[in-house]
């Protein structure tokens, strides 16, 4: 592949990310699973504070802020898109299936990054300032950027009812909020809590998000960066391979 080729589909990736946030992102679910739910849930927890500190509270917040706003439209872009009849015209366009996913990550990971900020500066009001500031920006990037890709990856059933992927998507994500260290520190949870916390991209996340901001952390932090990384690389290459089998079955 020659660079003007990957330099012309990288062009076609940004104008798909801005069609995304002009239709998408300005909807109601971004709001109200990317920062209402998670600052719901946050003052349920801090209003039945059982001596958990605010620094913790405030790093759980943001770890939830950042996973559900990075998988709050994602994962029914493509089954609107079909809906209304535009994905076929964006599969008629001369670009790649990794083209179409990477403009789609790339907008989610933009509002992850972007409204981390409302955390992040609750946290400032009151008086919580991050220990390793540069570390807790590198790991909200990489952190959207793998969350956005998990959200592609429940997009990939072959449906274009974006009910269908929002349940799919809710019964996933709820569950790992309780599973990965937000509320409970993981080394408190039982046995089976904790595998499956091992088995949580969140976990890393929101451990890195302790270590930033209260300096304490239940694994090393190379090995938090690297499963982060590792999550990314895994779920955008099976949503890759996924979306391209299932689009002919929406179209």
């Amino acid at each position: 592949m020659s660079p003007e080729h990957i330099i012309e589909q990288a062009k076609r990736a940004f104008a798909i990310a801005k069609k995304d946030i002009r239709i998408y992102y300005a909807k109601g679910p971004v709001v109200i699973f990317g920062l209402f739910m998670p600052l719901f849930l946050f003052l349920a927890f801090a209003a039945g504070n059982r001596g958990l500190s605010m620094p913790f509270l405030i790093s759980g917040l943001l770890a939830m802020t950042v996973f559900f706003t990075a998988t709050a439209v994602s994962p029914v872009i493509q089954p609107w898109e079909a809906q209304a009849r535009t994905l076929e015209r964006l599969i008629a366009c001369p670009i790649t299936m990794k083209t179409l996913i990477a403009g789609d990550m790339f907008a989610s990971v933009l509002f992850g990054i972007g409204i981390a900020i409302v955390p992040l500066g609750i946290g400032l009001i009151l008086g919580i300032i991050p220990i390793h500031p540069l570390l807790l920006i590198a790991g909200i990037i990489l952190a959207s950027i793998c969350f956005s890709s998990l959200g592609l990856l429940l997009s990939t059933p072959a449906t274009n009812v974006p009910s269908n992927i929002m349940m799919l998507s809710s019964l996933l994500k709820f569950p790992l909020i309780f599973i990965s260290g937000v509320f409970i520190p993981v080394e408190q949870l039982p046995f089976v809590g904790q595998v499956l916390a091992v088995c949580s991209p969140l976990t890393y996340f929101t451990d890195i998000a302790r270590y930033c901001i209260m300096g304490t952390n239940t694994f090393p932090l190379p090995v938090n960066f690297a499963a982060l990384t590792v999550f990314s690389v895994l779920f955008t290459a099976l949503a890759v391979r996924l979306h391209a089998r299932t689009v002919s079955r929406r179209i």
